[in-house]
C-alpha cells in the first residue's frame, strides 16, 4: 500500500491542524503516485500471487458477526450491539485520552479498550449483506479500537507537551522528544485478522528517529513562531 496525506508521516509536525491537510495530501499524494506506478510498471508483469487462503481466511473474519455464537460468548448470552460498543469507545477516549491528557486516565482507558477488543469479538448483527449499517460498524470498530490503542499508547509514551499534544502531568517540551517519532506496528503479522491478547494488546511502539531540521529550512520562520515547536535550548542552538 501506498500512503497519501497526514498518515504519510507528514510535514507539519506537532502543528497537524485540519486545515494543513490539504498540503500533505498534494505533497505525498503525488510522492505516492508516483512511486506507485513505479512499482507496478517494475513488476514486468510478475505480479504476487493471490493466496486464497488469505482471502477465505478475511472473508470468514469479515461475516462472523453473521454467526449465530459469538467468540468466547456464554451460551444463552445475547451478542454484543455493535452502536453500544462503539458509543463507549468515543466516550472513554473522549473522557480519558482527551485535549489535556494525564498518566492514569490513559492507563485507564488502555484497559477500557481491552475490555472492548475482548467484547468486540461477540458483536453480532441481524438481517442481510446489503446496506446493513451495524454490519458496517462491526467492521469498523475493530480498526476504531486499533488506532485508539494507538492514540492511547503514543500518548502515554510521550512524556511532554508539544504542539497538540498537552500533558497536564509533563507540561513542558523536552529536546530528546523533537527527533522521535513513535510508530506503531501490528503484533499480528497477518494483519490483525486473529484474536490477540487483549491484555497485551494489538500493536508494539517503537521510538525511531527522524532528521534534523535542515537549517535552510529554520532559516524561513521567525523565532517567535519556532517557540511553538522547539525547546529553548535548541532556539539557542
Amino acid at each position: 500500500l501506498f500512503a497519501a496525506g497526514e498518515v504519510a508521516g507528514g510535514m507539519h509536525g506537532s502543528n497537524r491542524l485540519g486545515g494543513n491537510s490539504l498540503s500533505d495530501l498534494l505533497v505525498f499524494g503525488r510522492r505516492a503516485g508516483l512511486h506507485a506506478a513505479e512499482y507496478a510498471t517494475g513488476l514486468a508483469g510478475a505480479r504476487p500471487p493471490v493466496d486464497d487462503e488469505q482471502v477465505d481466511a478475511a472473508a470468514a473474519e469479515a461475516l462472523r458477526p453473521f454467526s449465530a455464537e459469538g467468540e468466547g460468548r456464554p451460551e444463552g448470552q445475547p451478542p454484543e450491539n455493535p452502536y453500544t460498543l462503539h458509543q463507549e469507545l468515543q466516550q472513554a477516549m473522549n473522557d480519558l485520552v482527551g485535549i489535556i491528557r494525564r498518566e492514569g486516565e490513559m492507563e485507564q482507558a488502555l484497559e477500557k479498550l481491552a475490555d472492548l477488543r475482548v467484547r468486540a469479538r461477540r458483536a453480532g448483527v441481524e438481517g442481510h449483506r446489503q446496506f446493513n449499517p451495524g454490519w458496517h460498524l462491526s467492521l469498523d470498530l475493530r480498526n476504531m479500537l486499533l488506532v485508539s490503542e494507538c492514540v492511547a499508547r503514543a500518548a502515554l509514551e510521550r512524556t511532554e507537551s508539544r504542539g497538540g499534544h498537552t500533558r497536564e502531568d509533563h507540561p513542558a517540551m523536552d529536546r530528546d522528544w523533537r527527533r522521535l517519532n513513535l510508530l506503531c506496528r501490528l503484533t499480528d503479522p497477518t494483519g490483525g485478522l486473529a484474536a490477540t491478547d487483549p491484555v497485551a494488546g494489538q500493536i508494539s511502539l517503537t521510538r525511531e528517529t527522524t532528521d534534523p531540521i535542515r537549517p535552510d529550512l529554520l532559516a524561513l520562520f521567525d523565532k517567535e513562531e519556532l517557540v511553538k515547536y522547539l525547546a529553548e535550548e535548541e532556539l539557542y542552538e
